[in-house]
């Protein structure tokens, strides 16, 4: 039922204009294990399958670049046993959907400060970017011991870094453009939609530079119960949207004369 709802929505899409870049805060899988009388480790499980789905489902769309909140820096706070859990899974989901990513021409990164992960994590992470490199397909970024406001200090630091190898750190002027390409996502364009799950109102110290002008979607559907049918809600509610970019979209532009004369007209009639 749901993939033929999926495949319907999908038909009232607009090919051209499709998300260039969609950014997702997967949240949910302890209240979807909770509320099933389940350990929360089973909604971290559950919620493998709806990464597998978007990752393919972007790849096929035609969209550039897919970016998953997977792991928060400050998502070292919880319990040790769901933390090796996690780290478990993330090696499994690696290792078993290497294939499918290579089918589909993805290119894997990860993104965060990876030197603080178990060594284990950090080489099946080098063996996925090293494997689907070569691809020219769709990029997926898994942003793992991640925090927005870390990445902004690490873009920061390396133009410090920089201007110090180049002996211009007594001229060093920061600028938008000398950030954002330092940034871990500097090659890409930024996000055009994100997607936030489980009905929370808030974007989580994610992309904090990066989601300036996204267009932002949220859902009370939680993680796990993510479908292909729910993306292609958020795609089509996504190109309703007229993105302004903090200007404005005039259907008839009147020339900028006429529209003060008019105004001042307007003002001088109101006043008397």
């Amino acid at each position: 039922m749901d993939n033929l709802e999926s495949q319907e929505l999908a038909l009232l899409l607009d090919p051209e204009r499709i998300p260039r870049h969609v950014a997702i805060i997967m949240d949910g899988n302890g209240r979807w294990a909770n509320r099933r009388g389940l350990p929360r480790i089973a909604g971290h499980r559950a919620g493998v399958n709806p990464v597998r789905d978007c990752v393919e489902t972007c790849a096929q769309m035609g969209v550039e670049a897919l970016t998953l909140y997977a792991f928060s820096v400050e998502n070292w706070k919880r319990p040790r046993t769901e933390i090796d859990t996690l780290w478990r899974l993330l090696r499994f989901y690696l290792r078993r959907e290497l294939p499918e990513l290579n089918k589909n021409n993805v290119v894997l990164r990860v993104l965060g400060r990876l030197d603080a992960l178990p060594a284990k994590v950090r080489e099946e992470i080098d063996y996925a970017e090293e494997r689907t490199q070569r691809n020219r397909g769709m990029r997926l970024n898994l942003a793992i011991n991640y925090s927005g406001r870390a990445e902004i200090l690490d873009a920061v630091n390396a133009v410090i870094a920089q201007a110090r190898l180049a002996g211009t750190l007594d001229t060093l002027r920061l600028d938008e453009e000398s950030i954002s390409s330092n940034l871990y996502t500097s090659d890409l364009p930024d996000p055009d939609l994100l997607i936030r799950t489980s009905g929370e109102m808030r974007v989580s110290n994610f992309l904090l530079w990066q989601i300036a002008y996204a267009e932002l979607y949220v859902t009370d559907t939680l993680w796990p119960d993510f479908s292909r049918t729910e993306l292609m809600r958020a795609f089509l509610d996504f190109q309703k949207r007229e993105r302004r970019f903090g200007g404005l979209v005039m259907k008839d532009p009147v020339p900028a004369a006429i529209a003060e004369d008019e105004w001042i007209e307007e003002t001088a009639v109101s006043s008397k």
